[in-house]
Parts: structure tokens; C-alpha cells; sequence
């Protein structure tokens, strides 16, 4: 099995009109995705890569039988997105937009816990991969992936491609590839993909890719110390970054010699995994285990 998708995966695309979620929901078809349609207020009764589109979640959702959102649309509008999905009983919502305000999201988090049927990842991510079931709902190339035993959870994008690359060219597949994104508030946080890789029978190895700035990796380390039976491979991105300097994702923030990536690194080592000096190292890393 694998963790988020599979092949009950019924994907709407919120934005799907736009220059940026027409071009993804074709890339997302054209892997094996069964998006079955696409949402933009005003254009219901139109078509866009072959699904059709609906003015309304709810429509689409009743129309259609989705269980899966993904969201293409400006970061100021991304909440109103993300309610609609949730109201209208979509299970899993991916957003990719970038930048969505904090206070934005803090009060998503609430309307979250208050409905707990729907899973949020992200914002400002690249979404996920499930290449045993050609499921492909984000923005990560499908072509670096196959299906494998090794689970892959990260804040960042670019390397999220990069570790899945390598781990392919070292014959080594992937089970289901992550992006939560780098965010102060994410909709899921490390430690619930962690559990869910735990959790996932054909999932044997993981790998965790984080970067500087925040807790959410330390809080890894001691979820991974105290609950994970299973091997893991990290990697901290930011160990070059001046001091002082604000680099990447919003939560990219060090304060003090907190949040940097020695002491995740540190946390890391001291809870069990076995961390990565650059990406490429992951593969062998792996292999040790």
C-alpha cells in the first residue's frame, strides 16, 4: 500500500483555469492521476485538458465523487480555497500556493481540528507521489520517481526532486514522496507523515529532509527516538546560510543558536538517524541499513 494515494485517488483541480493549474493538471494526467475534474468560479460547463469544470467544490464533488483537492490559486485567495474543499467533505486537500499569510493559516489549523475528516498539506509545496499507483498530485516530476520501499518526507522542494532522483539512479524506488513545505504554519507536520510511514507496511526505509530555522525537526528527532522502528536518512538543509540572513521558506528562521542545522543535525544523530552530509550521500546511507 502506500500512504495519501492509491488508486481510489479522485482528483479536482481549484484554479484549473489558470495558466498554472492547467499546465500541472495536464502534467498530473499525463503521469496516470485520475483528476476528474477542475473548479473555477464562472467557468462551470467549460473543459480544460479533457475534465470538466464546475463553479463550485460542492458540484464537483457531487458531480464527480473527488476525494482529493489540489489547490493552484494566488496565496491571497488560497484560504477561501482551502474552506471550500473542507466544507464541501474533500478527505485531502494539497496546496501549492505561495505566499499565504500566517494569520491566514493559523485560523485554517482551527477550522482544521474542528474538521478532522480533511487532511491539509502545505501551503507553499510541491505536494506528493505515489509512483506504485501513478499518482501524482503536485508539482514534482513524475519521471524521477519509481515504486519502491523507501518513504521520502520533506520542507523543500527542489531536494525533495533531488533525493528522489538519486535513490532512483541507486535502484532504490519510493513508496510515497512528500512535500509539507517550509511554512511557520503547515497543514501536516512532520511527525504525522512519520507515523504514517510507520505505519505503512510496504514503507521499510524513510528519509527526512528539513532546513534551518524552527523546532519541527528536533520535534522529529524525538518522535523518531521514541516511536520509529523503522530506518531513517536525514538531511538539514542551510548549514552554509550567513548568520543573521533569512534564507528560503518564511520558516526558515534562526534565532540565536536556535534552529540551526548543527543542532538539528545533532538531534538528529542522537535520536537514532543517520544524517546526510549532502543529498547524494543519501542513497548509500540507506543501503548501510
Amino acid at each position: 500500500m502506500a500512504i495519501l494515494g492509491n488508486e481510489n485517488t479522485r482528483v479536482i483541480v481549484q484554479g484549473i483555469t489558470g495558466r498554472e493549474g492547467r499546465f500541472q493538471a495536464k502534467l498530473m494526467i499525463d503521469y496516470g492521476t485520475n483528476v476528474v475534474g477542475g473548479v473555477r468560479a464562472g467557468k462551470g460547463g467549460e473543459w480544460v485538458e479533457g475534465v470538466p469544470v464546475f463553479d463550485t467544490v460542492k458540484t464537483a464533488v457531487e458531480a464527480t465523487e473527488a476525494n482529493t483537492s489540489i489547490i493552484y490559486v494566488p496565496g491571497a485567495g488560497a484560504a477561501d480555497a482551502i474552506y471550500e474543499a473542507v466544507d464541501a467533505g474533500i478527505e485531502l486537500v494539497v496546496c501549492i500556493s505561495d505566499p499565504v499569510p500566517v494569520m491566514d493559516m493559523m485560523k485554517i489549523a482551527v477550522y482544521l481540528k474542528r474538521n478532522p475528516q480533511t487532511r491539509l498539506i502545505g501551503p507553499n509545496c510541491p505536494g506528493f507521489l505515489t509512483p506504485k499507483f501513478k499518482v501524482k498530485v503536485g508539482i514534482i516530476p513524475g519521471y524521477v520517481a519509481k515504486p519502491g520501499n523507501v518513504g521520502i518526507v520533506s520542507k523543500s522542494g527542489t531536494l525533495t526532486y533531488e533525493v528522489i532522483n538519486s535513490l532512483t539512479e541507486a535502484g532504490m524506488g519510493q513508496t510515497t514522496c512528500i512535500g509539507i513545505g517550509g511554512d511557520p504554519v503547515p497543514g501536516t507536520n512532520f511527525i504525522e507523515i512519520l507515523q504514517m510511514f510507520e505505519d505503512d507496511p510496504e514503507t521499510e526505509k524513510v528519509v527526512l529532509i528539513g532546513e534551518i530555522g524552527g523546532r519541527a525537526e528536533i520535534e522529529a528527532a524525538e518522535f523518531i527516538q521514541a516511536h520509529m522502528t523503522k530506518p531513517v536518512a536525514a538531511f538539514i538543509a542551510g548549514a552554509s546560510a550567513p548568520p543573521g540572513v533569512r534564507m528560503g521558506h518564511a520558516g526558515a528562521i534562526v534565532e540565536g543558536s536556535a534552529g540551526t542545522a548543527e543542532e538539528k543535525a545533532k538531534a538528529l544523530t542522537e535520536a537514532g538517524a543517520r544524517v546526510a552530509d549532502n543529498p547524494e550521500q543519501i542513497p548509500d546511507l540507506l543501503k548501510q541499513v
